[in-house]
């Protein structure tokens, strides 16, 4: 997910369907292929109905409510599974890309050094953190207030099994960096949320980029007029000139994984919405 407040709102655009294709290859594990259909509708039969695509949203991640109202994805529901499949192959490329860097830069032939430290990118928002409670709180209906009143004083859950992959990923050797579309003054929700969601890895300013247009930082040519691909891009592209391979690359947009510089691409599920 992640934009800034800012560009998110006037950008954000509704997903008609749920999306439950899983494709891989071509360096990209995917799913959830959302896309936003511009034309214009010639009668009311080719417009999704509301309700009904909300009542498929909830039944797809498995609405569960507390007695304060709360709603939660389900460990049992559709969401969830494939969500595992995905995460599941992704598992096994950063194990081979592990082993890989171990041989490359361990004790071997004193090699160490000479090759790029091997790292995975994530984005936040439906990547790492999962947003459902706050979009049914909100309606589906996205503003820069709510979001920082959300973050401000809840923390989201976090998306099923990727604190253990992240966890895992770290364990074996590779940074792990949060690139992120939320805006810089919401850095302290966001690390605090990071950690509360059971990931280990630094939430640092070295680790955790957030979108900043007032003081828009250097390596960003575009400043701050930066699209989502753009700013992500050249995140990662920075973060390879310190001497990084990002050999994963994680996010539940298009617009997070699009312009380069990772190895390998992994798109989360995510049919509330779509960010160009």
């Amino acid at each position: 997910m992640a934009l800034n407040a800012f560009t998110r709102s006037s950008t954000r655009v509704r997903v008609a369907a749920v999306a439950v294709a899983l494709a891989a290859g071509g360096g990209l594990f995917a799913a959830g292929s959302a896309s936003a259909d511009h034309s214009v509708p010639r009668s009311d039969q080719e417009i999704p109905n509301l309700t009904q695509v909300t009542d498929k949203i909830k039944a797809y991640y498995g609405d569960t409510v507390t007695a304060s109202g709360e709603h939660y994805a389900s460990p049992d529901s559709n969401y969830a599974k494939q969500l595992a499949s995905i995460e599941k192959k992704a598992e096994r490329h950063l194990d081979h890309a592990a082993k890989k860097a171990a041989h490359e830069n361990g004790n071997h032939g004193g090699q160490h050094g000479k090759h790029a430290k091997p790292a995975i990118v994530l984005d936040l928002d439906d990547t790492t953190l999962l947003s459902y409670n706050y979009e049914l709180e909100q309606g589906f209906h996205f503003t820069p207030e709510s979001q920082d009143a959300y973050l401000k004083n809840k923390d989201m859950a976090p998306v099923f099994g990727m604190p253990e992959l992240v966890n895992r990923a770290q364990a074996k050797g590779i940074t792990v960096f949060f690139v992120t579309g939320r805006d810089e003054h919401q850095r302290e929700w966001s690390a605090r949320n990071l950690k509360n969601a059971g990931y280990r890895a630094a939430t640092d300013t070295a680790h955790l980029y957030l979108q900043n247009k007032k003081t828009p930082p250097a390596y960003l040519p575009c400043g701050s007029k930066c699209t989502t691909v753009e700013y992500k891009a050249g995140t990662r592209k920075h973060i390879e000139s310190q001497g990084y391979k990002i050999v994963a690359n994680f996010g539940d947009q298009y617009s997070d994984l699009s312009g380069g510089y990772a190895e390998k691409s992994v798109k989360l599920p995510n049919p509330m919405y779509y960010l160009p």
